[in-house]
């Protein structure tokens, strides 16, 4: 049975009289949420019959939000057909390479999916910005990058790629919350607290970005970001919109019932070493 993507629950974002944000009900994002992870399931149960190849592209400003749309987006999946690829800093020997070279090992083969938390844009924006790379060597990324996102696409390759995008206002509160919590302290890298000072630049650069590498074929899709569960249920719904899948999953299984267990002697116990039971000290 097709998916009907005219189905898809968008969650109101205006109020139209007071043009305040109206965020959704934790319950209502929640059942949402449940059911297009459904829908990831079987979309990927197609990918993975027919062959198809996917690569997502996540960019946008640091605490925009793309870590957690693209943790909703896997959590239900398997990391053998759905796997997310968030590349260190380039190694001297990498930093020698054609530039998109150390992406290109990562690209899906039949019947994958490839999530690439931040990818070859690093060198439109951060490497820009912070002067990690020349003139030359950006402005050769900009001449070079439509044409090698062209020739993914006619390599058979459906390329999605979503820029997020938070105002300067969330995206200062998201960062003084960071300092709070010691479970996203470690998001607070020295690359983030540069750039929460250079606004303006990371601005122009991603306008510039988007002039040279919003291409016909491969085109960007804003994620507002400004509230988290409406980036990601918009983004999770967009995404199933543009992949056509079909729902090809597996009949549902009988269990039959278990053969008698005979011939077997569990080890004694105290020949095995337990994790100590501590949660009832919690209770």
């Amino acid at each position: 049975m097709s998916k009907n993507t005219k189905n898809h629950a968008e969650p109101k974002s205006k109020n139209p009289e007071a043009g305040e944000v109206k965020k959704v009900s934790n319950a209502a994002y929640e059942k949402e949420l449940g059911r297009q992870q459904i829908e990831l399931v079987k979309l990927q149960e197609w990918v993975r019959h027919t062959g198809h190849r996917v690569a997502i592209v996540f960019e946008g400003r640091d605490a925009a939000g793309k870590g957690g749309t693209i943790k909703r987006i896997t959590e239900a999946l398997n990391p053998r057909i759905c796997q997310v690829v968030a590349l260190p800093a380039p190694t001297e020997r990498e930093k020698t390479q054609w530039y998109f070279q150390r992406y290109v090992p990562h690209l899906p083969a039949a019947g994958e999916i490839v999530i690439f938390d931040r990818s070859w844009y690093n060198r439109a924006g951060v490497e820009h910005v912070m002067g990690f790379c020349s003139a030359e060597e950006y402005k050769e990324f900009m001449r070079s990058c439509p044409e090698f996102e062209r020739m993914l696409v006619r390599a058979g390759i459906q390329l999605i790629k979503y820029w997020f995008s938070v105002s300067d206002e969330e995206q200062e509160r998201r960062f003084q919350k960071r300092l709070t919590d010691p479970t996203k302290r470690w998001k607070l890298s020295p690359m983030d607290l540069e750039s929460r000072k250079r606004w303006v630049d990371y601005s122009k650069a991603k306008d510039t970005m988007f002039a040279h590498t919003d291409i016909k074929q491969a085109p960007w899709y804003v994620v507002a970001s400004d509230v988290k569960k409406h980036a990601r249920l918009n983004c999770i719904s967009h995404l199933l919109s543009m992949i056509p899948y079909e729902d090809v999953m597996p009949e549902e299984i009988e269990l039959e019932e278990r053969p008698e267990q005979a011939g077997y002697v569990r080890p004694p116990m105290d020949d095995q070493t337990f994790v100590p039971e501590i949660h009832h000290q919690f209770v």
